[in-house]
């Protein structure tokens, strides 16, 4: 059973102030860490990696014997796991969506989520929220005045989603066809809409998607516990 990796780093990087898949996380850039965690998980057979156009040539450098593509993304997420889904090899039967920005991604959350979606065609990788969750009666950000409370969420039913989401190729090429063009926040919520059950199953609290200067100090620090306890 062929399992491709497509790996999504086409973001411009507006919060973190430059392309933050290129910054430099211990030794290598963050999307090159990303990138090794994938070749070095014995369970996926090829990766695909979407960047911005004007980061292609920079990107086919990398020396990775499982990137056997590195092509242009879009202006959304979605759209470049779209170009990623249509170069996918005729042999792909398991498809495995990754934030690049994303890497401290363990072989073991990847082998796991793969092992579960070979059985159930449709999973998330996934933490459950530890804060009380309250529902405002308008959406984010906050007004100077505050918002009203119309609901505390019960955080025992409550997960926060990560990557990688995993399919079989067969579910995420329709639900792409059918809702492609809609507004959603993952590619889950498309196959959620085409009524196929969704498996969540356990990732972790330290996979988290680097976005902001802050979170670049978070990841690190993270890095450095799980190295002195590995």
């Amino acid at each position: 059973m062929t399992t491709v990796a497509i790996l999504t780093a086409a973001g411009q990087g507006k919060r973190m102030g430059a392309p933050k898949q290129f910054i430099e996380f211990e030794g290598i850039t963050m999307l090159e860490r990303t990138l090794l965690v994938f070749e070095n998980t014995a369970v996926i057979d090829e990766i695909i990696l979407v960047v911005n156009p004007d980061d292609i040539k920079r990107a086919k450098k990398f020396n990775f014997a499982k990137l056997k593509q590195v092509i242009a993304g879009g202006q959304e997420r979605q759209d470049s796991v779209s170009a990623g889904l249509a170069v996918l090899p005729s042999d792909c039967e398991i498809v495995v969506v990754h934030d690049g920005a994303r890497p401290l991604v363990t072989s073991e959350i990847i082998e796991q989520a793969v092992q579960v979606a070979e059985e159930s065609g449709a999973v998330v990788v996934g933490v459950p929220v530890k804060d009380t969750v309250k529902m405002s009666n308008v959406k984010c950000p906050m007004s100077k005045d505050g918002v009203t409370i119309l609901k505390t969420l019960d955080r025992n039913c409550l997960w926060l989603a990560q990557t990688p989401q995993v399919f079989k190729k067969k579910i995420i090429l329709e639900a792409f066809k059918k809702f492609g063009q809609e507004k959603v926040t993952d590619d889950a919520m498309m196959v959620e809409k085409l009524g196929v059950p969704v498996t969540m199953v356990m990732g972790s609290y330290a996979n988290i998607k680097i976005t902001t200067p802050e979170d670049l100090l978070i990841a690190k620090a993270l890095l450095k516990t799980l190295e002195t306890s590995e």
